[in-house]
């Protein structure tokens, strides 16, 4: 016994998919690139965060067990 195929009841439409973005979507990257441009630039006005001595003791012992 054979099966029926079904067709499909509207053909797919075979135009271009028309997709806006919005501002941020362009200017968000733009923006982090001119940043981390000028960090490239300018390494000087890079600080680096000051950390919690708590944590850093962790991560030291942390590396120290497994270098054992």
């Amino acid at each position: 016994m054979s099966a029926r195929t079904h067709s499909r009841p509207h053909p797919a439409t075979t135009g271009g998919v028309d997709i806006r973005l919005p501002w941020w979507a362009l200017a968000l990257p733009a923006l982090a690139f001119v940043a981390l441009l000028m960090l490239i630039l300018n390494p000087s006005d890079a600080h680096a965060a000051s950390g919690d001595p708590a944590i850093t003791h962790i991560l030291t012992r942390a590396q120290q067990l497994l270098i054992r």
